[in-house]
């Protein structure tokens, strides 16, 4: 189906305010090609700039995109030094775009754990786009759910420690407001290319009733018409948060 008539599916006022992406798929790509694992990542960030343009234009509020987690640190040393100087190189390049665009950068991860220059050129974009409001891009780096469980419970745990919460009254809203994504919605839609059909440590408590969509297209080839396609399955899908059709449809 071509790109306008997939366009055409689309219900303009039903678009996921927050998609989340897991970008999987580079390294089988270059090896299909021929091409050491490396060149995958150099072609993805192409398809990052086309699926941040195309997420913005549809009206998608925030896209949070898995770039690094804490278990891609135990990936041999060459790559992850290589990609973390074409995270420093893309940023650079992209900023001006993404000023252009209108689109605010951020980030979640602990970014302690990154290089001292990686680090600076993320604060600087993240500093030069925060006045921009038509889409909020996340980057998460040196990220992992449970990682960002672990530190809100330390969170929480202080709290306790020193009286200003009783155990008894710990709610989901504390927990909420002590994770890394305290300040962004729960993600409405997950993608997730290559065809792996797993979550791999990614906003676990913020997708609980999130709608996921396993594509098997790998991460440089997944185009616009893929990320349509996406959103069409999203608003396919009956949105139940627990409870049944029946009830959802009475309150419409």
């Amino acid at each position: 189906m071509a790109q306008k008539e997939l366009l055409s599916h689309i219900d303009t006022q039903r678009i996921p305010k927050h998609v989340a992406i897991i970008m999987d798929g580079n390294g089988r790509w270059a090896k299909k090609q021929g091409f050491l694992r490396i060149f995958g990542h150099r072609q993805g960030v192409d398809t990052v700039r086309n699926v941040v343009e195309t997420a913005a234009e549809l009206g998608v509020k925030y896209l949070t995109l898995y770039a690094f987690s804490t278990e891609n640190w135990n990936r041999p040393r060459t790559e992850v030094n290589a990609l973390m100087q074409l995270l420093v190189d893309s940023i650079k390049k992209e900023t001006p775009r993404l000023m252009q665009n209108g689109i605010r950068m951020e980030t979640i991860g602990n970014m302690e754990q990154l290089p001292a220059g990686c680090n600076q050129t993320l604060r600087e974009t993240v500093e030069a786009t925060k006045d921009n409001d038509r889409m909020t891009l996340i980057l998460a780096l040196s990220y992992s759910g449970r990682w960002d469980i672990i530190e809100a419970v330390r969170k929480i745990a202080a709290r306790v420690q020193s009286g200003n919460l009783e155990p008894e009254n710990i709610g989901e809203e504390d927990l909420n407001a002590a994770l890394n994504t305290a300040k962004y919605p729960n993600p409405d839609l997950l993608i997730r290319t290559s065809g792996e059909q797993r979550i791999s440590n990614f906003l676990l408590w913020e997708i609980a009733y999130s709608e996921i969509h396993f594509t098997q297209v790998l991460w440089p080839d997944f185009s616009t018409e893929d990320f349509y396609k996406a959103i069409i399955d999203y608003q396919s899908r009956e949105r139940r948060f627990g409870k049944t059709g029946e009830q959802i449809r009475q309150v419409i």
